[in-house]
């Protein structure tokens, strides 16, 4: 193209656009707009910054005038036929879809969407890409907020309503979980008021740590089945509330919200909360510490130790595990060499507190599943990524978090196995990261890890998707996914199996801006031609030149949206 979009605009129009700087333009309104060929362009020029983003504030309005909008149209509509046929295309049954996280805040405290303006331009720009689609966090502590089967779906109802115009699809996850006080949490968003009301009354409904310190990111799983939260047990409120988002949203199940995504534990994850960074409790690479003090806890393991004709195990979790920062060989329980983690006490222990947490997502898939069946959605879990360590023989981190995996057992295989029984999808973290790359003195060792994964599911013949623990934008990270992603076990890439998704972490202004989005364009081309592409990267970067050129004012126009 000879001239700029936005003076090509211009001279349809006879009327050209005069630069502001800062200045964005995007459809506020939802239902006026057409989306099939419609993208704004920004007058004025984008900052490139590695800042943080600023708080959010409205994004001024100017650049496009209203009187333009059909030339917008035609002009970009060759472009996004061109998209259609080909750059997004994707060959059914190869490849892996690329989904991208929205902001954690997407939606306000007062169940409004957040910098809406800014949402509407970036989902553009995501689906311009080839992007599948969005995960988004469908929050309990702001749907519930107001008491006990008061649900507000607020926002949730516009973002749902822009992914479908967008033509994106959506896993939404339900989040059963505090956040804030985890990495990368950007903002604070507690527990329904109520359930608070009830832990400050009972504070035994949250997690606690051999030295009193409570954890309310998540209620124990100690009391799922008591009638703790004002004559409902936990999981009758996670089920009512999957059943009232089901009933609110049935007419986007299975064609936008293809997934659901069942939280199950601190951060979503189906784990304790064993190595809380809020208050600088953890740090990394500690081994975390075991959370099991609370009452209703300690009930579940005197029952344990009785029926294993060990009632003097009953009383206690282990007391020379060490604290949150210590290292393996720094405790008596984690140690090599004589280890409490290898003997007797060791093994009806931990088989107890990772038998707990199974049983817990057992609990929740069950009414999952009975829940949206039928529905046209997929299941899923999220497991973490606990790499840090996994060269020693204990794997003391994965222990805290009630992974029973050491050098002698597969603690991995168990939770695959249980997904299986549900159709769940497991759904697992750090598939950026390469073993060099880590603390190799805390024995780091994400690569195995997700080979000792991918091998888990595969033998239990559940589906593998992947998400990347940490923000990366940089072509190792890109490289280390599509390998991960192809699941060539041993070398084997005649296996005809690859991950079902991956999720990408997250969608921000970094993203957007021009190199990160060169490549970023450029990784979700590969990942959605699969293990079997024969296009190198460099012919994929360079088709991705065009693309980000074509583009550009749609992408400048996300970011700067962003930045405010």
């Amino acid at each position: 193209m000879a001239m700029s979009l936005p003076q090509q605009i211009g001279a349809l129009s006879a009327s050209p656009i005069a630069a502001e700087s800062g200045s964005v333009s995007v459809e506020p309104k939802l239902a006026t707009v057409n989306t099939s060929g419609t993208r704004r362009s920004l007058a004025g020029s984008l900052r490139s910054s590695s800042r943080s983003p600023s708080p959010p504030v409205s994004p001024r309005m100017g650049g496009i005038r209203p009187d333009l909008t059909a030339a917008c149209e035609a002009l970009m509509g060759a472009e996004e036929r061109e998209y259609k046929e080909g750059w997004g295309a994707q060959a059914k049954g190869k490849g892996v879809p690329v989904y991208v996280m929205m902001p954690l805040d997407s939606v306000t405290m007062g169940n409004g969407v957040n910098r809406r303006k800014a949402m509407w331009a970036s989902l553009q720009a995501l689906k311009s890409a080839g992007v599948e689609g969005l995960m988004m966090d469908v929050w309990w502590g702001l749907v519930e907020r107001e008491g006990p089967g008061e649900y507000n779906w607020g926002g949730y109802v516009e973002l749902l309503e822009m992914a479908k115009k967008h033509g994106l699809k959506v896993q939404a996850v339900m989040s059963f979980h505090q956040c804030g006080g985890n990495v990368g949490d950007s903002c604070t968003i507690p527990l329904p008021k109520w359930v608070v009301e009830e832990i400050d009354r009972d504070p035994d409904l949250a997690y606690t740590d051999q030295w009193g310190r409570r954890n309310y990111e998540y209620l124990s799983l100690g009391c799922d089945t008591l009638p703790v939260l004002k004559g409902r047990t936990p999981i009758q409120c996670y089920s009512d509330f999957m059943r009232a988002f089901r009933d609110r949203f049935e007419h986007l199940l299975g064609d936008t919200i293809v997934e659901i995504q069942v939280g199950m534990g601190p951060a979503g994850e189906l784990r304790y909360p064993s190595y809380p960074e809020q208050n600088g409790t953890w740090k990394f690479p500690g081994i975390g510490a075991f959370q099991c003090y609370d009452k209703y806890m300690l009930s579940h393991l005197k029952a344990a130790a009785e029926a294993s004709g060990k009632p003097e195990w009953g009383s206690t979790g282990p007391t020379d595990a060490g604290n949150y920062n210590n290292w393996p060989e720094d405790t008596n329980f984690f140690r090599k060499e004589g280890g409490g983690w290898d003997g007797p006490y060791g093994e009806f222990f931990l088989g107890w507190y990772s038998q707990m947490l199974l049983d817990h997502g057992e609990r929740i898939l069950s009414s999952a599943k009975a829940i949206f069946e039928q529905r046209g959605v997929k299941i899923s879990v999220k497991i973490a990524g606990i790499h840090w360590h996994y060269g020693t023989r204990s794997h003391a981190p994965e222990l805290t978090a009630g992974y029973y995996n050491t050098r002698f057992r597969d603690g991995y295989l168990p939770i695959a196995q249980m997904l299986a029984r549900h159709g769940a999808v497991f759904n697992f973290t750090c598939i950026e990261m390469r073993d060099h790359e880590q603390p190799q003195d805390a024995q780091c060792a994400p690569e195995k890890l997700v080979k000792q994964v991918a091998l888990a599911t595969r033998a239990a013949q559940v589906p593998l998707a992947g998400e990347n623990a940490l923000p990366r934008y940089d072509d190792y990270a890109h490289e280390q996914i599509l390998q991960a992603s192809s699941l060539n076990i041993d070398g084997d890439s005649g296996e005809d199996r690859e991950m079902c998704a991956f999720t990408y972490l997250r969608m921000n202004p970094d993203l957007f801006q021009p190199d990160n989005w060169r490549r970023f364009v450029a990784f979700v081309k590969k990942m959605k031609e699969g293990k079997d592409a024969n296009q190198c990267w460099e012919d994929v970067e360079r088709e991705a030149e065009h693309f980000v050129h074509v583009t550009q004012p749609l992408v400048q126009e996300a970011a700067v949206a962003l930045m405010h």
